[in-house]
């Protein structure tokens, strides 16, 4: 006689499991960090270790203390630490780059469940930390190396030059011949990464385009000016908030209608504040922001049954 055996969900046997996903993800963003070292120098190395290093060390301590099972195989931490690497300078010393995947692991992350039950990016909002907490560290830049005359070159990022084409040309932008955080700089690696993951259906493309749209469309419309547009989007984090950030299965919208939403939501915070604002860069925060409204966004474009009613609460 045949048993009928009861389990939970999923009960296919070749669902794409989180390793393969979170693997994927690396893979995505290896052009940027080869860029990343081809640019700033072999300093990327050991502070990308250190990010990814420490994220797996503090999961792995964090759910022994916590008496839970060990997460450290599904590659979440890895992936957390890479992309806190991608947004961060290449000058910062180690120890803050630790402070920041304790705050990403810990504090985002395990404390209110693992993965999957964070409400907020961990690498978003460990980078915001850090910004908060070590202004001047956060916003060192270095000149990419072939232009440096000694160990390293202070620089601005384009980002927060004045936003005219003649200080940094968008060619320069989109091959990454400028300052700024590792992942931050050549807009190539970074499409090419975003694209690969589409391809591969890790990502759907509606939160990177409409974030990446409306950012370019206010920018051209305010300045009148189209290549200002082009400017926006490729100088600074859009790219890799876009496609890396933004597309983050937990802290954003399932729905298809809830991430164009969501990426509606962060291309027009990340033009008020850099417009606006006081920080010429406004990526993160936008994100992290949206990251809030999220459920709110999925209560608001969920797939509502045919004919079905909303049950009415008795208020008596």
């Amino acid at each position: 006689m045949n048993k009928l055996i009861v389990s939970p969900s999923p009960h296919d046997e070749n669902y794409v499991k989180t390793h393969t996903i979170m693997l994927q993800v690396i893979m995505a963003l290896m052009p940027a960090l080869g860029v990343a070292i081809y640019i700033f120098g072999p300093r990327v190395l050991p502070l990308t270790a250190v990010c990814v290093g420490s994220c797996i060390f503090f999961e792995y301590v964090c759910r022994k203390l916590m008496k839970r099972d060990n997460t450290i195989g599904d590659m979440s931490a890895v992936v957390t630490g890479v992309i806190l690497a991608m947004n961060l300078p290449v000058t910062l010393p180690y120890w803050m780059a630790v402070i920041g995947s304790f705050v990403a692991i810990v504090i985002v992350k395990q404390l209110f469940g693992g993965i999957g039950q964070n409400f907020a990016n961990p690498a978003i909002t460990a980078r915001i930390v850090l910004m908060v907490s070590f202004p001047s560290a956060m916003t060192n830049w270095v000149a990419p190396f072939w232009y440096r005359t000694a160990d390293a070159v202070s620089c601005a990022t384009p980002i927060g030059l004045s936003g005219t084409t003649d200080e940094a040309r968008l060619i320069d932008l989109f091959h990454g011949k400028c300052g700024g955080c590792l992942g931050e700089t050549c807009a190539l690696a970074l499409l090419l990464g975003g694209l690969y993951l589409a391809a591969r259906k890790i990502i759907s493309l509606a939160a990177p385009l409409s974030f990446i749209g409306s950012l370019f469309l206010l920018s051209a419309l305010c300045n009148d000016s189209f290549y200002y547009g082009l400017y926006e989007i490729l100088a600074g984090g859009v790219f890799l908030g876009a496609f890396f950030m933004a597309t983050d299965y937990a802290t954003t919208p399932i729905t298809q209608k809830g991430k164009i939403v969501f990426g509606l939501g962060c291309g027009i915070i990340t033009f008020i504040i850099r417009h606006f604002g006081s920080y010429p860069e406004g990526v993160s925060f936008s994100i992290l922001l949206m990251n809030v409204l999220t459920p709110y966004i999925e209560e608001l474009t969920r797939n509502k049954p045919f004919g079905a009613k909303e049950v009415q609460k008795n208020e008596g």
